[in-house]
């Protein structure tokens, strides 16, 4: 089993909506095959608590013009790592020190990353 299309369709477009909010270090990975409880980690870095809070604004505002709401939303209090939980998606913004000291990238290394195609406009 894979991500699903809708999945798919939802990871880009946070991932373009972190980018524009100049999120960086954006990955993706399809963790369907370990998981039951969702299809695709989205990962961001924000450099500051303010930026985590820009780029979360961001991504639920992209999702919900896919008609998206978060059935989830954790960590929105302190803006060092905000988790969005979309069932299908799930979006991890973190702030470069979080992102550092824990290494998602290292946990789901085994499963298949999911290519997103960026427009950057810096």
């Amino acid at each position: 089993m894979t991500a699903t299309e809708h999945a798919l369709e939802l990871t880009q477009a946070a991932a373009q909506a972190a980018a524009d909010k100049l999120g960086t270090d954006i990955v993706a990975f399809d963790v369907s095959e370990q998981l039951a409880i969702t299809d695709v980690f989205l990962v961001i870095t924000a450099t500051n608590e303010r930026q985590v809070g820009s780029v979360v604004d961001g991504v639920e505002e992209a999702l919900r013009e896919h008609g998206a709401k978060p059935v989830r939303r954790e960590g929105d209090r302190e803006q060092r790592w905000v988790l969005l939980d979309y069932l299908d998606l799930v979006v991890h913004v973190q702030h470069a020190d979080e992102r550092r000291f824990y290494a998602l990238e290292r946990l789901w290394q085994d499963t298949p990353p999911i290519r997103l195609e960026l427009d950057i406009r810096r």
